[in-house]
């Protein structure tokens, strides 16, 4: 047996999605950017049960209800972990026990991404889970333990939103409302609006594209959306981009940015989405 080396040509040949944390404030038109992928190739991961500003979209969709039924979800669209134990969510043993009620998996051969809306309403659904979970109350009284259950969530969260990042080929987007607040020294911050610490302060670390869709100023006093994409930015909003092929500020338009970070070709029905 060989040192199984993938050289720079089979490398540079394999198709990596991109895998993007898209935030921004509410209202400001995160879900409607659903409209600028295509449609017979989405997967649109409904989780806010709220998706009359993309009626008109026909594309496929799902809407687990509960945190077990979206881990069962991730399992099945990226596959298993084969290192991991039988008892263990995500092992080859649950994805086994999915396929059987799912299908088989080959049906998601015809979607490239997958549009996760959002992860603001999936800590909530996690956080319920977590508190119904022996972690959730002491051992020595029996008594119900915030922290223990948000050891919980952001352990299941990291866990969940990592395996689903390495759905190979796929490009996987998670959505999340940004909010502003103050700090203790009178500094505006943004935070990703996310039940407990831990996942909103590692989900950078987990993808590859973080970005921003904003109000932007313009010099004439009119104001415009974009997406802003570099970690060093006029406008203090959490960005980054791995992919380094972004300018600071791109058009509102996700079909159009996955594309460009992924050096492919546009799809051809692929357009800004609308207020």
């Amino acid at each position: 047996m060989t040192l199984p080396i993938i050289s720079a040509d089979e490398r540079m040949a394999e198709h990596s999605g991109a895998k993007i944390a898209l935030f921004g404030k509410a209202g400001i038109g995160k879900t409607t950017l659903l409209k600028t992928l295509p449609e017979t190739s989405t997967l649109f991961v409904d989780l806010e049960a709220g998706d009359l500003a993309v009626k008109d979209w026909r594309g496929d969709c799902v809407r687990p209800a509960t945190w077990p039924e979206f881990r069962d979800l991730v399992v099945f669209l990226a596959g298993p972990n084969r290192a991991l134990p039988p008892d263990s969510a995500f092992s080859e043993a649950h994805y086994q026990a999915v396929c059987e009620r799912y299908g088989d998996p080959t049906q998601l051969d015809k979607y490239t991404t997958y549009f996760v809306d959002s992860l603001t309403v999936l800590s909530r659904l996690a956080m319920v889970w977590a508190k119904t979970q022996p972690q959730a109350f002491s051992e020595r009284t029996g008594k119900p333990d915030s922290r223990g259950a948000y050891g919980l969530l952001g352990q299941e969260m990291v866990t969940a939103l990592t395996h689903l990042q390495h759905a190979r080929g796929k490009n996987v987007v998670f959505v999340a409302i940004l909010e502003e607040r103050t700090d203790d020294f009178n500094r505006r911050i943004f935070v990703p609006q996310i039940e407990g610490s831990k996942t909103a302060s590692e989900l950078p670390g987990i993808v590859d594209e973080v970005i921003t869709l904003a109000e932007i100023k313009a010099e004439d006093g009119s104001s415009y959306r974009a997406f802003v994409c570099h970690t060093v930015n006029p406008y203090g909003l959490p960005a980054k981009d791995r992919s380094g092929r972004l300018d600071l500020l791109e058009p509102p338009d996700l079909g159009a940015l996955i594309a460009k970070c992924t050096g492919t070709t546009l799809p051809a029905q692929s357009t800004e989405s609308k207020e």
